[in-house]
């Protein structure tokens, strides 16, 4: 099989767990109902509330939410990768940012925890420490689909690019970016960061995201622009506004054909 189709979600998550994966389950059910065989969420689909929170709703990978998305797995008879949650640590005071990829029978196939942690201070009223309440992870991770190679990260690794090309000399085909990218930054660098992921290592990349304002108080509010891009650098889909899906059939033949005409991985002096 040469194409297979896949949707990045756009949600709204916030410290409501149950309305998360509420909302989560019913845009999966979409996506799958519109042909996708591969369905990604955005980073911190069950939790996206204050960041001291997260640790203390870290679950284990046999968990009650892992649980619930191997079982829509199974029902839906598709793969799913669950953007992100927060996953135990040895650290009662951390968590991992975990993005775990589920299959059709409801087994996992691949976890990735997010390597590079979002701590930043933009400006006065735009500054986070997600090194507070998360653990690093350390290793790339590339997860086997039936049609390709599925490289994993999550959000603030966008920025390293040397991330990614450690992804496609690991055979990785297409690159999956589920992410949480505030207002300010997504604006400015959102759509440039992906087309040139896309581009710099000719693969498909797949963007799910999160979008408006989280919790009652304001503090945070991402982006959106849930996206999937072709390895020309081409975006084929994008949800401008509010929730929904991204959705295209991903065309390895084409993927195939852009590396053949421009073999940039056999080019490579550093």
């Amino acid at each position: 099989m040469t194409k297979f189709r896949a949707a990045a979600l756009q949600l709204t998550s916030t410290s409501d767990r149950e309305t998360n994966l509420a909302s989560a389950t019913e845009w999966i059910e979409r996506a799958a109902a519109a042909g996708a065989r591969l369905v990604a969420t955005p980073e911190n689909t069950p939790f996206l509330g204050r960041h001291v929170e997260k640790a203390r709703s870290a679950e284990p990978l046999d968990g009650p939410t892992c649980a619930h998305f191997a079982d829509l797995a199974r029902r839906l008879g598709i793969h799913l990768l669950l953007g992100s949650f927060a996953e135990r640590s040895d650290d009662a005071a951390r968590c991992f940012n975990t993005s775990i990829l589920f299959g059709p029978d409801g087994a996992h196939l691949a976890a990735y925890r997010k390597i590079h942690l979002f701590d930043v201070a933009i400006d006065d009223s735009l500054a986070f420490r997600e090194s507070d309440s998360v653990k690093p992870g350390s290793e790339p991770v590339v997860a086997q689909l039936p049609w390709c190679d599925l490289g994993l990260s999550i959000c603030y690794d966008l920025r390293f690019g040397e991330l990614y090309h450690a992804l496609v000399e690991r055979g990785a085909d297409v690159l999956a970016i589920p992410s949480a990218f505030t207002a300010t930054t997504g604006r400015a660098h959102w759509d440039v960061l992906l087309r040139t992921r896309a581009i710099e290592n000719q693969s498909w990349v797949i963007a799910p995201a999160q979008v408006g304002v989280h919790d009652d108080d304001g503090l945070r509010e991402s982006y959106g622009h849930a996206s999937i891009v072709d390895p020309w650098g081409i975006v084929i889909d994008q949800v401008e506004s509010g929730v929904g899906m991204a959705i295209a059939d991903i065309d390895l033949e084409h993927l195939a054909d852009v590396r053949r005409k421009m073999p940039i991985a056999s080019h490579r002096r550093l």
